[in-house]
């Protein structure tokens, strides 16, 4: 039986991308959009679509503003239990916080009850489509994708693999990382709105021999995605130098293993060498900015508006947990004050479009997530404008949209959002 629903509010539509022309003319509102079995049909005025669809079931979100649900493109969902845990540079980090935690997902109890707890997190945020890593565990991508598929989210994982610098009750072996990731890529890509991501945790804990069998595994499966870490701090850059000598650079130690493409997912990427820009736009290759994280562990200042000026493909994520937050509010307000330090001012209708449509983009998901126009699935949200009393007084003298989102992007929180519709179903508020 067709299910139709009509949800009345300002409706945020993108109409190109903001990082092309003026930032306030990539986007329009619209008054309502029409959703039929979990698919947008289209968006216009109230009374044309109430006169097209009269039985759809009608929800009004009065001065709410719907959106599409915001793309989170690089998290570690394991890492959800120690969130904002103090004071370490990266390496020191992975080895006092991270590795002890991911050790406990050799249990599929505990990997199940951080898949739940993180997807609902991200969920009362307003974020409806997750990249995540996952543990080298199995057990932890099983979880995941379980605790996924239970919500009706689409979302992407992988199994983080690993064979050096790590406690070996975290290392596999470049064949056991190759047979695990198959398997798993064999039970769950293209289940439901499932995807999985061959995901080598980054070059210093991976020999050559595993990046080149994982590399044969995306080439045997070039539809999946490819998720790992690329230059986030500059001690791990020359980390990277010391065990990869014969390579031209950090992304070389990518490249030569087959780990190179479209459809790679390439997180930090903060000190690049010209060489490492010219590939990475060349291939299509997504750059993820992750603001809070590159803060939170003093990494450094993405640059923005040169990664767009030599046309990079760049999506927004929380890096949780070395993000200090799940929120791509919180994530948007850091990548603002980050473009500020690095010395462009990025207009709210970019911001909002990095944690929407072009994340979306960057995990080659543009034409079904990300936006709301005819035919996408609809993951939408509805934001609560003046969510709290300092928001309010703020947006009471704002002149246009874009002015009274900044204050929301800046300083809003899970209390600006009101509702989440996960294929036109609500799923919180």
């Amino acid at each position: 039986m067709t299910s139709e629903t009509l949800l009345t509010g300002r409706v945020l539509v993108y109409t190109g991308s903001p990082f092309e022309g003026d930032p306030a003319g990539a986007a329009r509102l619209d008054e309502a959009v029409l959703i039929r079995d979990g698919r947008v049909v289209r968006t216009g005025t109230a009374r044309a679509l109430r006169s097209e669809a009269p039985q759809a079931k009608t929800e009004d979100m009065g001065d709410a503003l719907i959106t599409a649900g915001f793309v989170d493109a690089h998290a570690h969902y394991p890492q959800t239990a120690m969130i904002a845990s103090w004071g370490k540079r990266l390496i020191d980090w992975l080895n006092t916080y991270t590795f002890p935690e991911e050790m406990r997902f050799a249990d599929p109890a505990y990997a199940a009850e951080i898949a739940g707890r993180y997807l609902d997190l991200t969920l009362s945020n307003g974020t409806t489509t997750v990249a995540s890593y996952c543990t080298i565990h199995p057990e932890s991508v099983e979880a995941f994708f379980t605790a996924a598929r239970s919500r009706g989210l689409r979302a992407a994982a992988g199994k983080t693999c690993m064979n050096r610098n790590a406690p070996d009750g975290l290392c596999d072996t470049a064949q056991s990382a190759y047979d695990d990731s198959k398997a798993l890529l064999e039970r769950w890509h293209g289940t439901g709105r499932l995807s999985y991501i061959v995901t080598p945790r980054f070059s210093p804990t991976s020999t050559p021999d595993q990046l080149s069998a994982l590399g044969a595994l995306w080439s045997e499966h070039p539809d999946c995605l490819m998720q790992t870490h690329l230059s986030e701090q500059p001690d791990e850059v020359d980390w990277v130098k010391s065990l990869f000598p014969e390579a031209r650079d950090y992304l070389d130690t990518y490249e030569a293993h087959g780990l190179l493409g479209a459809r790679g997912l390439y997180g930090h990427a903060i000190y690049l060498e010209p060489r490492e820009r010219d590939r990475l736009r060349e291939v299509g290759a997504a750059l993820i900015h992750c603001p809070t994280s590159n803060t939170f562990i003093g990494s450094g200042l993405f640059n923005m508006a040169l990664a767009k000026s030599e046309g990079q493909r760049v999506g927004l994520a929380t890096d949780t947990g070395g993000g200090s937050s799940f929120s791509m509010l919180r994530t948007m307000a850091a990548a603002y004050e980050i473009g500020q330090l690095s010395g462009t001012a990025l207009h709210p209708a970019q911001l909002y479009w990095l944690a929407t449509a072009g994340s979306a983009d960057a995990m080659h998901m543009g034409d079904r997530i990300g936006n709301i126009a005819p035919g996408m699935e609809a993951d939408l949200i509805a934001l609560d404008l003046a969510s709290t009393p300092a928001i309010a007084q703020r947006v009471a003298s704002a002149d246009d949209l874009w002015e009274a989102l900044f204050p929301t992007i800046m300083m809003g929180d899970d209390r600006a959002v009101k509702v989440v519709w996960i294929n036109g179903h609500r799923a919180h508020g």
